[in-house]
């Protein structure tokens, strides 16, 4: 509830009440104080009091919530703390401001905890050991920035909050949070998930653009925009999060963008999805954890990737800030909550007179080592510099590109620049808009029906092998009319692989080779079984070419990745743009066609993109995916041809 008197900030800090300051827009500072409680689980949090009566609540999510989801991660024990808020109140900016400390707070002992040249060889590994062996298309490794602050925690909170809201702009969540034993600031650009009155949105940010001193300009942001790394990346985490959509909504989500996400010392590239939902806010948080843009792709394998790599555990970085505000719904007359949920990240933490920065660079097949460890220093540097945690010098010093002399240095002496929407420029609006062209019109446009769903009244079992392309590739069978459930891998059974009219063995990270791998081997068993069976199967990817194999069709790693790339392939005499996330591939001497009853489409170099035959179908390329502007018309047409009755 919002009174009229209310304690002052300095009253509040020096009386140890735990609190939270959030601006969401440029004229009000949102004050909420109340009890902290920590709990084990999502479903835990404490959205009604005894008496069933709802109640707001700001929960802090650490990245170690994944293991809800069944996902490996250095478990630290950080708490899925909860503010249980008893008093809101809306502060005008500017009053707000002139109640928050100036004096600067010094650190001590400055640098990062990971060396560059270290940090250069995780990046090399991941790589070549994980990308390079199709673990997956991207993965975010951090380093963090630390400092011994001897100020109090509540002091320093305070301090660093203004000079955010003095300095930054453009930040979705400007906050400090203070509670017992640790301090929260950041000002994080990205929402990672919320939902309101039904209609679940993700905000997937990526691409780094740093400011050149003097600014940003039209002509320095156009050559970012045609980076092609820059680009794939960006395409690359929103079909991540689409995977998430696709699990919480029942309209599987649309996209809308690109955009420019333009910060004081940063620029990054959007978009927007929306879905509509009626799970509980907890179940939709823990559908969604945690971003891709800040773990990686595919999700599951990303956090074993993570936990290969990163050394320590991640604490909160990488998970949320999770709002619970209590509304009622017109339509029922029921409460409920809505959820606000930005992205850990852009984030000073301070525990036990630490101050600590994660900062982490996302690496793909065409990842430059030292580029990366430019990144996190940028990165690092943004956050020192809006916080105005370190001298200005420092943080120019921090922020220069390390083996690359002729990069331009962040000048952080100068004041923010003014306010200028370069996405409001007619060759920078054309520059973003162009990328659409590329992406496909099913996940661009409303999902309405457009007559009689070809295969209306049958029913589809798909067995997810770690990669939830599952779920988007679910919403587009049901598109097509079919029922479709799905399985995990590793608790599918013999019955149901047997009983199924239409079974899809779906993709995931891995060598198709690799039979000590459990999942693979279940995998190789489920095609096998099918396929013995003679009923009908469509295999994506990972079970594509593990159906190759089983037609003696040999087996080989790319010479590069194919991770978030787009091709235009022959599909049995039908071109389509599809999208590949694959780094191994079935292989046919050039101009093969046949492989016992398999027929066969491969290129010049015998790389094969599809398969057909009696009963069966299968694709390289990931049908679902938003690269692939001819995935729904392919995917009809290879579902038709696995479903076609058998003649004998």
């Amino acid at each position: 509830m919002t009174g009229p008197a209310h304690p002052s900030l300095r009253e509040i800090a020096d009386r140890g009440i735990p609190f939270a300051l959030i601006a969401r827009d440029d004229t009000t500072v949102e004050l909420l104080t109340g009890d902290v409680v920590d709990v084990e689980l999502l479903a835990d949090i404490p959205l009604t009091d005894a008496s069933g009566t709802p109640r707001e609540v700001l929960a802090l999510v650490p990245f170690r919530q994944v293991r809800e989801r069944g996902f490996e991660c250095h478990d630290d024990g950080a708490p899925l703390r909860c503010l249980i808020v008893d008093e809101r109140t809306a502060l005008p900016r500017d009053e707000a401001l002139a109640q928050l400390p100036t004096d600067p707070v010094a650190l001590q002992d400055a640098g990062f905890d990971i060396a560059d040249e270290e940090y250069a060889g995780i990046v090399r590994r991941v790589i070549a050991d994980e990308i390079g062996r199709g673990e997956g298309a991207n993965f975010v490794i951090r380093r963090d920035f630390t400092a011994g602050v001897s100020t109090d925690a509540a002091t320093a909170a305070l301090t660093w909050f203004r000079a955010l809201l003095e300095h930054e702009r453009g930040a979705y969540w400007t906050f400090a949070i203070v509670t017992p034993g640790h301090v929260a600031v950041g000002a994080s650009p990205e929402a990672h998930v919320s939902a309101r009155d039904g209609v679940v949105t993700m905000n997937p940010i990526s691409g780094t653009f740093r400011h050149p001193a003097g600014g940003a300009t039209a002509e320095t942001l156009t050559e970012f925009l045609r980076s092609t790394k820059e680009t794939e990346e960006l395409f690359m985490v929103v079909d991540e999060e689409l995977k998430m959509m696709s699990a919480v909504c029942s309209d599987g989500g649309r996209i809308t963008g690109p955009h420019l996400k333009e910060m004081s010392r940063l620029t990054h590239t959007e978009y927007v999805l929306r879905g509509r939902s009626r799970l509980d806010p907890r179940d939709i948080l823990r559908e969604t954890m945690f971003a891709p843009t800040v773990t990686g792709s595919p999700m599951q394998n990303a956090c074993t990737v993570i936990t290969r790599h990163e050394t320590t555990p991640r604490g909160y970085y990488s998970g949320v800030a999770a709002l619970f505000t209590p509304r009622l719904t017109l339509a029922a007359g029921e409460a409920t909550h809505d959820l606000d949920a930005p992205i850990l990240i852009r984030t000073a933490y301070l525990q036990d007179g630490r101050l600590r920065v994660p900062v982490g660079a996302t690496l793909v097949r065409h990842s430059d080592p030292y580029g990366e460890v430019g990144e996190t220093h940028g990165k690092a540097a943004g956050v020192l510099g809006a916080i105005g945690a370190v001298p200005r010098d420092a943080v120019a010093e921090a922020a220069a590109v390390v083996a690359v002399p002729d990069a331009d240095v962040i000048d952080e002496d100068a004041p923010a620049p003014a306010p200028r929407r370069l996405a409001d420029d007619p060759a920078i609006a054309e520059l973003l808009a162009s990328r659409n062209g590329r992406l496909a019109e099913f996940w661009l446009n409303p999902q309405g029906s457009d007559g009689p769903a070809p295969f209306a009244g049958r029913s589809a079992l798909v067995v997810d092998a770690e990669d939830r392309f599952t779920t988007m590739l679910a919403h587009q069978l049901r598109h097509l009319g079919l029922d479709v459930r799905i399985a995990p891998w590793d608790e599918v059974t013999d019955a149901q692989i047997d009983d199924a009219e239409l079974l899809v063995s779906g993709p995931g990270p891995g060598d198709p080779r690799d039979e000590s791998n459990s999942r693979i081997r279940r995998m190789r068993d489920v095609v096998a079984r099918r396929r013995e069976s003679g009923r009908p199967i469509l295999a994506v990817c990972l079970s594509h070419q593990i159906l190759a194999d089983t037609f003696g069709i040999d087996l080989a790693p790319l010479d590069a990745p194919h991770q978030g790339l787009q091709k235009s392939v022959d599909v049995f005499g039908t071109p389509a743009s599809i999208g590949f996330y694959n780094t191994f591939t079935a292989r046919v001497p050039a101009g093969t066609t046949r492989a016992g009853e398999a027929e066969i489409a491969a290129d010049a170099s015998g790389d094969v993109y599809a398969l057909r035959g009696p009963g069966f179908a299968s694709v390289q390329g990931h049908l679902e995916s938003i690269l692939s502007r001819d995935g729904m018309t392919t995917l009809q047409r290879l579902v038709e041809q696995a479903l076609a009755p058998v003649t004998v």
